[in-house]
């Protein structure tokens, strides 16, 4: 895969994905999305990815937006285009994936960025983080499904409160309002973020992927959440993941799971 926005390295089921583009505090353009699309999936597809560990480059920036200049002249059919495109191949692609992706937040997440890092699976923040959607400054509102997992995320009121005002909340504030799951010293943000997937790594793959499809159920319209909670538990009976689970918890030892 040749990749010119985005540092990629496999290391012990890891993805590590590195948006770099210093120069743009890592700001997402055509070229950096259509690669993330290809980058969910190719994680999908390979056996020796357990997890994706997202961030950006340098301090300062997990990623500062969208760039603006890339469509500022756009029309409305061409903006709801962008958008449509830009959830379907990338933020969708990422809530949807099965295997859990980790968002290092090591600085500004702002528009873009913030709902790219909502459409991961799991939040981490750097102590030095700033986030916020700051779209209606610009005269826009967020496209991205900023709008709906921030409300999931921290309730309408204060969803409302951060888009309408276009105001940054600090790291301390996003763990609060439940944005994000930890705020780490920056210089831990990285190890702390493998720890929580190697944790993850030594639970059954195919049960992950399923609490996955389950979770995302609770907020999807037309999908009767406890009908897919059933659904999943029932189907993961059948797996030789459950079989050497439960096979490991009367035996009093630690489970060797195969994803099968």
């Amino acid at each position: 895969m040749n990749l010119k926005n985005i540092l990629s390295e496999i290391r012990d089921g890891i993805l590590y994905l590195t948006i770099n583009r210093q120069e743009k505090l890592n700001a997402l353009n055509k070229t950096t999305l259509a690669e993330l699309a290809e980058l969910v999936i190719y994680a999908g597809q390979q056996a020796d990815v357990s997890a994706v560990l997202l961030t950006g480059a340098g301090e300062k920036a997990f990623v500062a937006g969208a760039d603006i200049s890339e469509f500022a002249g756009y029309n409305a059919a061409e903006g709801e285009e962008l958008a449509r495109n830009g959830q379907e191949s990338v933020f969708n692609a990422i809530e949807h994936s099965s295997k859990p992706w980790i968002a290092a937040i090591n600085g500004f997440a702002l528009g873009g960025g913030l709902e790219l890092a909502m459409a991961c699976h799991i939040r981490l923040a750097s102590e030095n983080a700033k986030l916020g959607l700051p779209e209606v400054s610009l005269g826009l509102i967020p496209g991205y499904g900023g709008t709906q997992r921030l409300t999931a995320l921290v309730g309408k009121g204060k969803a409302l409160e951060m888009i309408l005002t276009a105001g940054m909340i600090t790291a301390a504030e996003a763990e609060k309002v439940g944005l994000v799951n930890q705020v780490v010293p920056q210089k831990e943000l990285l190890t702390r973020a493998v720890s929580v997937i190697q944790l993850i790594q030594k639970r059954a793959p195919l049960a992950v992927a399923a609490a996955i499809r389950a979770v995302n159920a609770a907020g999807e319209d037309g999908i009767n959440g406890f009908e897919m909670e059933i659904t999943e538990f029932g189907r993961c009976f059948d797996t030789a993941d459950f079989k050497e689970g439960s096979g490991a918890f009367t035996e009093k030892r630690q489970p060797e799971f195969k994803g099968n």
